[in-house]
């Protein structure tokens, strides 16, 4: 039986970087294989390989930038002059990915890729990848990327979208950014990237396991096989694990080589010479084809998941040391060196030189300036141009267009007879269709059928199908659908069915939508105006998922925009003041459509028409924040109020001042979030007391902010009830009505008031 190798005390350092750094530079120094003549610039660099000397080079040089980028930020963090380590040690192939790509392909990108980014770089003369990144290493507020708020790999001259430290949920909106190429064509928008570009999308094999990317998949593979075009190159870089826990061997080929309609390639990642021609392949078939394209690319981890992942502590070193033997860096130094390109002593000083260049941009980035001012931090968040807003909301210089929609003078909606809310929002999403003809809208049954209520009845005649169009039945792509459209320049206008689907998709709003302009310091924006039927009291249907008030998971997603209409005028207005957010300051918007108003006509008693509005002419507007308030000169009693508790407070108002003599103002907010906090306060100081109706949960609603900013406002004193919703899920038939306020409720709540 042979003795097993003791392991060299060097390799039993904990410090794996200093391991993979000093690997290097002894394998080069000790290498003693045969060199080859020298090849020309456009000569293979190995023979048989399609990647040339010149294409090795550059891609070298990259993957060596990347490499110390990573080794630096090891080091100075420590030192507190950098302030993210999870590197790309092992991904450097994913360069090849970039060097074959151009850069007006938008790309979303996996965190591990400072090599595709260091080849990017090229792309474009004047630009230094290294002083870039280590600008973002030191958060400092010169990175160009995000101004100092994430280190992200993003670029808005080399079409590079910016992703935090996402899991999977950039993969829905690559492949909406796929379809938006396409879908541009057909309704003749210009797009800003070239024509037959593609869209890139990069992600590692664990997190091809998500929820989220298992979406994308099924939604690219069920585009394609309509025979629809959808040009997305998903690259999964495969390098066995997920921060501790080992992808099984052979997984990712397993489960997608024989997927239909998701065009499989695989690439050795680890060796430039063999897996040039690999990747170029698969570019060219998703170029060319238009269909949805799986990149196997294969790849290492070394160096850790992070700075804070000590391996050593779960691996054995004998495992690492297997790990660290599969360095791309020693494979590129092996080819450089047999090719003839380099010598050992050019390779070494390249490779120092490199180092030196990383360190300085480190120590230069260091002393630039840092985010230290909150407006400064927030700045991009949430854009407001009031008077921009107001005047493009007003605008209504397409009367021709809407003649021949609605199909005369006399047929235009201001000309009718007063409607009620479902009518007045379909012929005010009639008007932005001709108003933007970028405008699409889709969602579950949204064509043909009109929606579930009929709401987008008639869009699909008067627009055809190519703005308005059914989705698979699956929110999350929905909204990444909308996000790639947005991300092109159209303005799109998804429909979420009910407000208890969107929270299987929240994060799509919360995570990518909304921290876009965040995290790209304003560069780049995805403005959408997302449709949403809401909140309780359906009699005698649906239950929970057809009644549900979480109007908190929506306030509680930075930068997002939140309208809640009660009757149909206001529905119009808002929705042009949204749109008009969205072209104008690339908003994301959220409007909240009470499906239990819908179709209600009668306020105090059967037959009474009360709840009938006019239709706006479409210059008539309202100015986000803007509140209606009912008897403005009452001074009793103020309810605050929203949605289908509006006309609820209504009838309690008109109950109150029978029985109690009581002048009762009742404010719509209508804006949900930002909530119009001066308003609030304005009538909680001129009302005696004060009433807040609420659909939301006790535990989460609408209200606390309400009280919050009446309180702040220093009317915290006065005499204040709250009448909210149950902490349940709403149960079926008659017994909803014993969770959800009602207009007793609001009596009797205003009673105790004394």
């Amino acid at each position: 039986m042979s003795a097993v190798a003791p392991v060299p005390a060097r390799h039993k350092n904990v410090n794996r970087a200093e391991v993979c750094d000093q690997n290097f530079i002894e394998f080069v120094r000790d290498w003693n294989g045969q060199m080859r003549q020298r090849p020309a610039a456009d000569e293979a660099v190995l023979p048989g390989s399609l990647c040339t000397a010149e294409d090795f080079k550059a891609l070298f040089e990259s993957q060596l930038i990347s490499r110390h980028l990573d080794l630096m930020a090891r080091v100075l963090r420590v030192k507190q002059k950098v302030f993210y380590t999870i590197g790309s040690s092992g991904h450097e192939g994913n360069a090849m990915v970039a060097r074959l790509t151009r850069h007006t392909d938008p790309a979303f990108l996996h965190y591990r890729s400072g090599g595709f980014m260091a080849e990017r770089f090229r792309k474009l003369p004047g630009m230094d990848p290294i002083m870039d990144s280590a600008l973002s290493f030191a958060a400092s507020k010169d990175d160009p990327a995000s101004g100092g708020r994430h280190k992200v790999w993003g670029s808005k001259p080399l079409w590079v979208l910016p992703q935090t430290s996402t899991i999977a949920s950039h993969l829905p909106k690559a492949l909406g950014t796929a379809v938006a190429i396409e879908q541009a064509r057909r309704i003749g928008h210009r797009l800003p990237v070239p024509d037959d570009s593609i869209a890139i999308c990069s992600f590692g094999d664990a997190s091809a396991n998500h929820a989220t990317a298992q979406t994308a998949f099924n939604t690219a593979q069920w585009t394609a096989y309509q025979k629809l075009p959808a040009p997305v190159l998903y690259v999964c870089e495969d390098n066995g694990i997920g921060i501790s826990v080992k992808t099984p061997s052979d997984w990712i080929a397993a489960s997608f080589s024989g997927r239909r309609d998701l065009d499989y390639f695989y690439a050795n990642g680890l060796d430039l010479a063999e897996g040039y021609e690999q990747v170029a392949r698969a570019v060219y078939h998703c170029r060319t084809t238009r269909r949805p394209t799986f990149l196997h690319l294969r790849t290492t981890r070394i160096m850790g998941h992070a700075g804070t992942d000590f391996e050593i502590e779960w691996r054995s070193v004998e495992e690492l040391m297997a790990v660290e033997a599969t360095d791309p860096l020693l494979r590129s130094a092996a080819i450089a060196l047999e090719s003839g390109l380099y010598s050992k002593e050019a390779l070494l000083a390249q490779y120092e030189s490199v180092r030196q260049r990383c360190f300085a941009a480190a120590e230069e980035a260091d002393r630039r300036p840092k985010l230290t001012d909150l407006a400064e931090v927030v700045a991009p968040l949430a854009p407001y141009h009031p008077e921009q807003v107001n005047a493009e909301a007003r605008r209504a210089d397409y009367a021709e267009k809407r003649l021949a929609v609605f199909g005369g003078e006399g047929k235009l909606p201001e000309k009718q007879a007063p409607r009620h809310l479902a009518i007045q929002i379909n012929n005010a999403l009639h008007d932005l269709f001709c108003k933007y003809p970028e405008t699409l809208l889709f969602g579950e049954d949204v064509a043909q059928k009109g929606g579930v209520y009929t709401v987008t009845k008639g869009l699909h005649k008067a627009f055809k199908g190519n703005r308005v169009f059914n989705t698979l039945l699956d929110e999350t792509m929905i909204l990444g659908l909308a996000q790639g459209y947005a991300n092109m320049g159209m303005l799109p206008l998804p429909e979420i069915q009910y407000l208890a689907y969107f929270h299987n998709a929240c994060d799509q709003i919360r995570g990518e939508a909304c921290s876009l302009q965040f995290f790209s310091n304003g560069q780049y924006r995805n403005p959408m105006l997302m449709r949403i039927a809401s909140l309780g009291y359906q009699k005698g249907f649906g239950g929970h998922f057809h009644n549900d008030t979480s109007i908190t998971a929506l306030r509680d997603i930075p930068g997002l925009v939140v309208g809640c209409p009660s009757r149909g005028d206001d529905a119009a207005m808002m929705l042009r003041t949204l749109a008009a957010l969205a072209k104008v300051d690339g908003r994301v918007c959220a409007f909240l459509e009470p499906i239990a108003l819908y179709m209600t006509k009668d306020l105090y008693e059967a037959g009474d028409g009360q709840w009938l509005t006019a239709y706006p002419s479409p210059e008539q507007h309202m100015a986000l924040g803007e509140e209606r308030v009912y008897e403005p000169d009452a001074r009793d009693l103020v309810i605050f109020c929203y949605g289908n508790t509006v006309p609820m407070s209504l009838r309690a108002a008109k109950a109150l001042e029978k029985s109690r003599g009581w002048s009762t103002r009742v404010v719509d907010l209508r804006w949900l979030q930002p909530l119009n906090e001066t308003a609030i306060a304005q009538h909680a100081g001129e009302c005696a007391r004060i009433v807040v109706a609420d659909e939301g949960r006790r535990s989460a609603g609408v209200g606390e902010g309400i009280i919050t900013a009446v309180v702040e406002a220093g009317y915290g004193a006065k005499p204040l009830r709250r009448v909210v919703g149950v902490d349940t899920y709403t149960p079926l038939a008659g017994a909803a009505f014993l969770v959800l306020p009602s207009d007793e409720d609001i009596i009797a709540a205003a009673e105790s008031l004394g």
